[in-house]
């Protein structure tokens, strides 16, 4: 794919019922009865495999319009997106990057950034100082070492300054339609709570989730189980009762369990909110998120 050439939205699909999903107290109760049965045997690694095969399958009918939450055109915007998202929320990277992106649409013009002039269009994404030397670095070799053109290799990604596997993973997935696993902070804890992995290492981790999935899965898998932690499995207070996976999940109960205490602790497009693209693809059945300044 050639910078500046618009990256192709995948075929509008008619959204899931998620929300009626949410809604349902089925999935609570068959939990609680799951969880007030008598403990077996240890799961074997077959059924675990099964488990988590069945999960995605569930995900990918709760969230069809699963994507990369982050507004991009090219593969150099996608890839200045993910370094800048660190830290921060993908929200927060959005209101940003359109005006950063006026003032420097490709490699060439953001290596010749004058740092403190960058430092300010990115400062709302916090760590604005490191992050601008990791733009203006990866800009450079983009320049001088790949013809101006982001390179669709993970050896040759991760070259880049501030590029790791995470960040390399989401641009050839979403850029270059190259499989991977992204392990963010919410892949990792979703994972470890569903018991596929107890792995805290990312590398490790992606490791263990690849061997779980066919590759064709990683990419779209990573956004279902993303989207699934940011909506419903939430880290300090998931909203186990109003979760559609909940009779698979053997982590049922760390979180809200009273049906109507957790839908109001939904959110996004799950709780009636807007989303966090300001340009949100055709299929997605929330509301765009405000610009920044907007409210």
């Amino acid at each position: 794919m050639k910078q500046g050439e618009p990256v192709k939205s995948a075929k509008p699909r008619k959204p899931a019922k998620a929300a009626d999903a949410a809604k349902s107290g089925k999935p609570a109760k068959a939990a609680e009865a799951a969880k007030s049965a008598k403990p077996g045997k240890p799961e074997s690694h077959l059924a675990m495999v099964r488990r988590a095969r069945r999960i995605n399958r569930e995900l990918a009918e709760i969230y069809p319009y699963a994507h990369p939450e982050l507004d991009f055109r090219n593969p150099f915007e996608l890839l200045v997106a993910t370094v800048l998202s660190a830290q921060t929320t993908d929200l927060r990277v959005n209101q940003t990057t359109p005006a950063l992106f006026a003032a420097y649409p490709t490699p060439e013009d953001m290596a010749a950034a004058v740092p403190e002039e960058l430092e300010e269009l990115i400062r709302p994404t916090g760590f604005f100082r490191a992050k601008a030397k990791s733009l203006i670095g990866l800009s450079a070799s983009i320049r001088d070492n790949f013809g101006g053109e982001v390179p669709g290799r993970l050896a040759d990604l991760v070259t880049l300054p501030g590029v790791g596997r995470k960040t390399a993973n989401v641009v050839l997935g979403n850029a270059f339609g190259v499989p991977g696993i992204t392990v963010d902070t919410h892949f990792g804890r979703l994972v470890r709570r569903w018991k596929w992995t107890e792995q805290e290492d990312p590398e490790k981790v992606e490791a263990e989730i690849a061997a779980i999935f066919p590759k064709s899965e990683w990419t779209m898998l990573s956004h279902r189980v993303v989207f699934h932690g940011r909506r419903i499995c939430h880290a300090r207070r998931p909203a186990c009762g109003a979760c559609p996976i909940a009779p698979l999940c053997p982590s049922y109960g760390e979180g809200e369990t009273d049906p109507e205490k957790a839908r109001k602790l939904l959110k996004y497009e799950m709780g009636g909110q807007p989303g966090q693209r300001l340009s949100p693809p055709p299929d997605y059945p929330g509301r765009p998120a405000p610009a920044l300044g907007a409210g």
